[in-house]
């Protein structure tokens, strides 16, 4: 069902046009509902356009994270080509160069996880993909499951589709200032919605300020390249290393990771303290979107470190066969973050849900969230 192209009623206003509240719409016009998006941008150009556009499976927290993450694919392979996003790569290859990431990778392909994955030796790993740097490695991790879009397009691309395909209303360039659901009241008049789904991404101090404060959530600030290499370089898909080993949760938790943990500390501490963990995608230009970086404040300060800068193209040098790496754009993103969970679905009132992405996976796990919440609604 369509709404009036003037209309002030709804089935469900969301709040937030990032991923996250986009996802929302998306599964509520699934369900027959009229649907209003409210953004107080003149356009999305938060955390949801700054990222790799990388949804990512492998890796993500055993349970909730992993299963979001894998129906989230399944809805992005989906509306794709309807919404004229293109699947820029697919597929991960994640590169153990020392042996307690291999171990790591060993228990992994133990768990059911690592189902359709294949770890693989060197020397063929290296036959199949020449654009990674292997001679030292011991193994590689293939997962098929990842994909990846431009999201700086593909988040405009997939309002616009919304728009078109679902009669979606979008209202840019207004901020919503209460919500008292049904009522929304915004700094362009009222609206009325039988639900209301706020998607604010980083605002912690707005709406509902005092249930997010519940949470103990805080900033998390990273740095983001995008880089030039020689030409006709190609990458067989997403790019990671020993450093993703510690901080996804899906390798993280393994018990054999504490071994891996132990030495990187002793030999890339930087890297540590600054949240670095190499992650490489490819654009259809051929530059290559190159991060990122963790760091942690109420209020993160917006000046990029060039320490920080100088480690992740080590990283990424030693990871991939580059004879050069020339940068081209420089950036940050901010997300909310939580030392306990992967995301936050709170409910003021049985007709209102506050929806926060708390560990920077908004693209990855989006979708299956967005299922979840109507779901159990």
């Amino acid at each position: 069902m369509t709404a009036a192209p003037n209309s002030s009623s709804f089935d469900v206003i969301v709040v937030g046009a990032g991923i996250v509240g986009l996802a929302h719409a998306y599964t509520a016009a699934r369900r027959g509902l009229r649907v209003c998006v409210i953004e107080r941008d003149a356009a999305c150009i938060g955390a949801s356009i700054r990222n790799f556009g990388f949804i990512t499976v492998t890796g993500q927290a055993p349970g909730d994270s992993w299963r979001r993450a894998m129906h989230s694919r399944d809805v992005w392979q989906e509306i794709a080509p309807q919404a004229d996003i293109d699947i820029v790569h697919r597929h991960l290859w994640l590169a153990a160069y020392r042996p307690e990431a291999h171990a790591v990778l060993e228990a992994f392909m133990r768990t059911p996880m690592g189902e359709a994955c294949q770890l693989i030796d060197a020397a063929e790993a290296q036959a199949k993909a020449p654009a990674l740097h292997l001679a030292e490695a011991r193994s590689v991790l293939f997962s098929p499951h990842e994909l990846r879009v431009e999201s700086r397009t593909a988040i405009g691309r997939l309002a616009t589709w919304l728009a078109r395909a679902h009669g979606v209303s979008f209202r840019f360039g207004e901020a919503v200032l209460e919500v008292q659901t049904p009522r929304v009241r915004t700094s362009r008049g009222e609206l009325h919605a039988e639900r209301v789904v706020v998607c604010t991404n980083s605002e912690l101090h707005g709406l509902f300020a005092d249930r997010i404060a519940a949470h103990d959530l805080t900033l998390c600030r990273l740095q983001m390249l995008r880089v030039q290499p020689e030409a006709g370089f190609r990458l067989p898909g997403a790019v990671m290393m020993d450093l993703s080993l510690v901080r996804y949760e899906g390798y993280s938790t393994l018990p054999e990771a504490a071994a891996l943990r132990e030495r990187l500390q002793q030999e890339e501490a930087t890297s540590l303290a600054h949240g670095i963990h190499l992650i490489v995608v490819q654009s259809a230009d051929g530059s290559l979107v190159v991060g990122d970086s963790h760091h942690y404040a109420a209020a993160p300060e917006p000046f990029a470190l060039e320490e920080v800068d100088r480690l992740i193209l080590r990283h990424l040098r030693s990871t991939l066969d580059l004879e050069s790496a020339q940068i081209v754009e420089r950036w940050n993103g901010v997300y909310p973050s939580s030392k306990t969970t992967p995301c936050v679905i709170d409910a003021p009132d049985d007709a209102t849900r506050v929806v926060l992405v708390t560990s920077g996976t908004g693209a990855s796990t989006g979708f299956g969230i967005a299922h979840d919440v109507f779901a159990g609604w």
